[in-house]
């Protein structure tokens, strides 16, 4: 039996997700949609998570990921729901160490098929976001530099941003600025249109 932790903040695809992977009789699901993914982990350890790299969570279990590569003990496996078009998801993904990358908008059966290689210790990736992760390799921008990018273009000034990433304010504005040279951005709402057009945000 493999044991799935399914996080997203929607509740009707968080239902339609864990509804969709109950029907594989070797899951044994379990879903949730606050923050304390660690914590989540640490109640129900799970072989594999699965998160939309588009739910405002995603970047809590990117980052609860990253902070086991390295240690001495395997943390679960990593699928994630994504798009092709959003190159630097894909990226973050990677860097957290996922191994099943999904097309949110493809087939529904792919999901279990990704869950299930990915607990058996493969990886599985879709064909159609193939493409994407090729480009994904090709993003100039850094992780961090991207998720500062991201929460300026929801509007965060660089206090909130700080606060939210505890960083300091100075810290953030240096990001900004590797944003905007690595763009090749006039400023940062320029930064923010072209990261867009590349497909990074």
């Amino acid at each position: 039996m493999t044991t799935v932790l399914l996080v997203h903040a929607v509740s009707l695809w968080r239902a339609s997700l864990a509804c969709l992977l109950s029907k594989d009789e070797n899951l044994d699901v379990h879903a949730t949609d606050k923050g304390g993914v660690r914590t989540a982990v640490q109640e129900c350890p799970p072989d594999v998570i699965v998160t939309d790299l588009e739910c405002p969570h995603s970047m809590e279990v990117l980052t609860f990921m990253e902070s086991l590569r390295g240690a001495e003990e395997s943390g679960p496996g990593l699928v994630v729901l994504a798009r092709a078009d959003r190159a630097g998801d894909l990226r973050r993904a990677g860097d957290a160490g996922a191994m099943g990358y999904v097309d949110k908008l493809g087939p529904v059966d792919s999901l279990g098929d990704a869950v299930g290689k990915v607990a058996a210790g493969g990886r599985h990736i879709d064909e159609s976001l193939a493409f994407g992760l090729l480009n994904a390799s090709e993003v100039p921008l850094s992780p961090r530099e991207l998720r500062v990018l991201e929460l300026a273009a929801e509007g965060e000034s660089v206090t909130s941003i700080a606060s939210a990433l505890h960083l300091a304010s100075g810290t953030v504005r240096n990001y900004l600025a590797a944003a905007i040279r690595k763009t090749g951005g006039r400023n940062r709402l320029d930064a923010i249109r072209l990261s867009r057009d590349f497909g990074w945000l």
